[in-house]
């Protein structure tokens, strides 16, 4: 599966209108519009929520897997995991649904 995620010009902080405001192709899950990732902050926080969407198929998973990575390598953050399924695991939060 490829990324869809794509760099946006909006970066730091984000008020409830940026968010709806933003296009789908910033978001880790874009369908739900769930983790925006305009900079570093956000992808290592959409790497430290993954395990508490919900609402969304392993289909979405893989998806919103490539697209932190493609996020990961543009803002220069480092991803230990090389599948989804790792997240959720120490330091992550446990996640009984996998």
């Amino acid at each position: 599966m490829t990324s869809t995620w794509k760099p946006h010009e909006k970066h730091g902080g984000l008020t409830d209108k940026d968010k709806r405001e933003l296009p789908e192709s910033v978001f880790a899950f874009p369908a739900k519009r769930k983790e925006p990732m305009t900079d570093a902050g956000h992808v290592r926080n959409a790497i430290a929520r993954f395990d508490q969407v919900q609402g969304v198929t392993d289909k979405e998973r893989d998806q919103a897997f490539q697209n932190i990575l493609a996020a990961a390598a543009h803002y220069d953050v480092e991803v230990a995991e090389t599948n989804w399924r790792q997240l959720g695991k120490l330091p992550h939060t446990p996640n009984p649904a996998h």
